[in-house]
């Protein structure tokens, strides 16, 4: 065993009643830290097993350590805290993956990489290893899922043998509990501009019984993608909606229109009007995620940086006002024209339900311009015009984002 002086290598397991094959495991992990260099240690994270997977780890020389709290995720979190290595190699304690040789995933973070990050599918997937679900589905979809959202370009988002160096953990703030943690350590390390490796390897079957559930833990993987992609989730849907929306509802202001030979009436412009509405909600929560993702979880965004450099709360205001002068402008002289004939049928009902929206409009752009103001305030900071250069240094919304 290396002392906590030495330590280069770290191998973490995250371990649940696997008696029958983390024996062999940790005996596979030694020959991978002796494989570069020999100085390491092997940790098994013990989460509760009611079996004597803790036991047999220590018989052969693992660190083992209690992690009461079940779920992948807590135990790699307490393995990340409890490791000592200036290289942390992560594996499952199940026999599916080979540890008798470290060497590609060390040298890929000595070469540059804070994250290397196994294939199977550029390596070789053994018989009866992998469902065919999970290796033509679900796997696949997933990864492409994380690529598209989150920018990066690995084969295998989900495998469980991966190295990050030490030095990075703490800049990549993980917090899943489960299964999607693993989806959590490649997108925040995207976000973060971290450089990612894939590794082929070879998958084997697993000894024992799997603990994976196929639909409960992809659904929660996706929703965790979703969660953390405010550009998916919320504002590339809600800006469709809005311009679906307004594409209709401009050219009906004056009344009935006809497209592609069918008469369209206010009944399309309802539906219309209604889509203009949620989406332009949807956008202003897409921007408030964004916002609160970039002050308070680390992310960085452009963008966003760049207006807020420009635009203040003030601009937000005039912006929505604005919007809502006009709505209720339209609305004003209507209602003297209704006024003026007595209150009978109103003729004007089209450029009216115009002016309900515009309304609705301005008044979100204004309230939503003093949220993300809200969002962007700082205990210790007081966000006026003396502290504008500042501002811009905390990367602190001033305006309205």
């Amino acid at each position: 065993m290396a002392t906590s002086q030495d330590v280069r290598i770290s191998v973490v397991l995250p371990c649940l009643d696997e008696e029958r094959a983390v024996g062999g495991v940790v005996d596979e992990a030694w020959e991978g830290v002796d494989s570069v260099g020999g100085n390491g240690e092997v940790l098994v994270i013990d989460n509760a097993s009611t079996d004597r997977s803790a036991e047999i780890a220590e018989e052969h020389g693992a660190r083992v350590v209690l992690e009461t709290r079940r779920g992948y995720g807590s135990a790699y979190l307490r393995g990340l805290s409890e490791a000592k290595g200036e290289i942390i190699v992560m594996a499952d304690a199940d026999g599916t993956y080979p540890l008798n040789d470290l060497r590609p995933f060390v040298e890929a973070i000595d070469e540059g990489a804070d994250l290397a990050i196994g294939s199977r599918f550029k390596g070789q997937i053994h018989k009866s290893a992998m469902p065919w679900a999970h290796r033509w589905i679900g796997n696949p979809v997933l990864t492409a899922v994380l690529n598209v959202f989150f920018g990066v370009k690995v084969s295998d988002a989900h495998c469980g043998l991966r190295a990050i160096r030490r030095s990075v953990v703490p800049k990549l703030r993980l917090q899943a509990t489960g299964m999607e943690f693993a989806s959590e350590m490649i997108l925040k390390a995207a976000k973060r501009n971290l450089k990612v490796a894939d590794i082929p390897i070879d998958y084997r079957p697993r000894i024992g019984e799997s603990k994976l559930r196929t639909w409960r833990d992809g659904w929660r993987h996706l929703r965790f993608m979703l969660i953390h992609s405010a550009t998916f989730l919320f504002l590339i849907p809600g800006a469709a909606l809005f311009l679906l929306g307004l594409a209709v509802l401009l050219p009906m202001s004056a009344g009935p229109t006809r497209v592609f030979g069918l008469t369209l009436y206010i009944h399309t412009m309802i539906v219309a009007s209604t889509l203009t509405l949620v989406g332009a909600q949807i956008v202003q929560l897409g921007l408030f995620a964004r916002t609160y993702a970039v002050l308070y979880l680390g992310d960085r965004d452009r963008m966003l940086e760049w207006i807020w450099a420009r635009f203040r709360l003030e601009h937000g205001l005039l912006l929505g006002g604005v919007v809502t002068l006009v709505g209720f402008g339209l609305l004003l002289g209507i209602f003297v024209e209704w006024a003026s004939s007595g209150f009978g049928a109103l003729s004007q009902v089209y450029l009216a339900l115009l002016g309900l929206t515009f309304a609705g409009l301005g008044v979100q752009a204004v309230f939503a311009s003093f949220f993300l103001s809200v969002l962007g305030l700082r205990n210790d900071f007081i966000l006026d015009d003396e502290h504008d250069e500042v501002a811009e240094e905390e990367r602190v919304p001033v305006g309205v984002g």
